[in-house]
């Protein structure tokens, strides 16, 4: 977490974090996120059922880009972000080319939001 913190922080991200799943939901409520940065395992609530929760959340007008961030990079568990509503996948260690990556991917929807 830490790394991808200062890896966005230096690409002119303003960064709030959360501790765990349900933390992270919490955080999504309380508004003012343009883009979602979500480990899969976390303590409390998964990644991927804090995704979940999100969409679940979200009106017909809001979409915010949920990436997922994970060790594991196996197809079944893009697959199964993808699922859960997820945008992207990126594997950890994340480096610093591919985080900017998604940053410009989704720089429309962060910009729109």
């Amino acid at each position: 977490r830490i790394l991808a913190v200062a890896m966005l922080t230096r690409s002119g991200c303003a960064v709030d974090t959360a501790g765990d799943g349900e933390a992270a939901v919490h955080h999504y409520l309380a508004g003012g996120h343009a883009m979602v940065f979500m480990d899969m395992q976390m303590p409390v609530m998964d990644g991927l059922e804090a995704a979940r929760r999100i969409r679940a959340a979200e009106g017909p007008d809001r979409h915010v880009p949920i990436i997922a961030l994970t060790a594991n990079a196996f197809a079944e568990d893009q697959q199964a972000s993808l699922e859960a509503g997820m945008d992207a996948f990126l594997t950890k260690p994340v480096r610093e080319a591919e985080l900017r990556a998604v940053l410009e991917r989704f720089g429309k929807a962060v910009e729109d939001a």
